[in-house]
């Protein structure tokens, strides 16, 4: 008899301990995917307009033009548990120039019309990837790309390196690389019958986007440093 007890007393602690694990390991994961104390839920990051390079590389007829953009403003919010972006990124088309007075003008006037479309948008949805600060890794984001007045679904690929622990607030460090075929996105190829200019023109961006602490974590947190990185659109 006692032994019948002691044998189904021992069933029913284990089963116990069984359940007991399952929970704390279901509470565990739960935890992690929404951030815990030391990893935020959700990350926001502000661009600074004067810390972030926008730099473009056109090929054309016997050598290539390079030129520069500037950052009107940016900043995006990111939730770790669904990977859901929002945010805008917006870069002053006005602000074109590749160094000749004259090729500007006609930049300004015949492709990019500025005038009429003074901006360039990127808007984030999603995105898809681990984003750790800690452990930076590769991620991919979706958004959509307003260029002319035009949206174009764009996914990009952003490869996230981690910095000198010992440089200030830095945390993540990257560059940014990506192309726009701006000539199949219907804006005008301005080759002529003797110069010729390629259809797609690259971009590399430099940005130091700066990451905003969540208040449900303390005030304990650190303020880190974010760089976007590589980024690269399909044609």
């Amino acid at each position: 008899m006692n032994t019948v007890c002691h044998s189904s007393d021992g069933a029913r602690v284990r089963r116990l301990s069984v359940l007991f694990c399952a929970v704390l390991l279901a509470l565990s994961t739960r935890a992690f995917a929404q951030g815990g104390p030391d990893r935020p839920a959700s990350l926001d990051f502000t661009l600074d307009p004067s810390t972030t390079q926008i730099h473009w590389t056109l090929g054309a007829t016997g050598h290539t033009v390079h030129g520069t953009f500037k950052l009107k403003s940016g900043s995006f919010h990111i939730d770790r548990a669904t990977g859901d972006a929002s945010g805008l990124i917006v870069v002053d088309a006005t602000s074109g120039e590749s160094g000749n007075s004259s090729r500007d003008q006609r930049m300004h006037r015949e492709v990019l019309n500025s005038e009429q479309y003074p901006t360039v948008t990127f808007r984030l949805i999603h995105v898809n990837g681990k984003v750790d600060l800690n452990a930076p890794s590769p991620i991919m984001v979706d958004g959509i790309l307003n260029l002319h007045g035009q949206d174009h679904p764009l996914q990009i690929a952003v490869e996230l390196h981690a910095a000198d622990r010992n440089a200030g607030d830095a945390s993540v460090t990257s560059k940014v690389r990506f192309v726009i075929p701006f000539v199949a996105w219907g804006l005008k190829d301005p080759s002529t019958f003797i110069f010729r200019v390629d259809k797609q023109v690259a971009f590399e961006i430099d940005a130091t986007p700066t990451h905003a602490p969540d208040p449900s974590a303390g005030a304990s947190v650190a303020r880190p440093i974010l760089h976007p990185s590589e980024i690269h659109s399909s044609p």
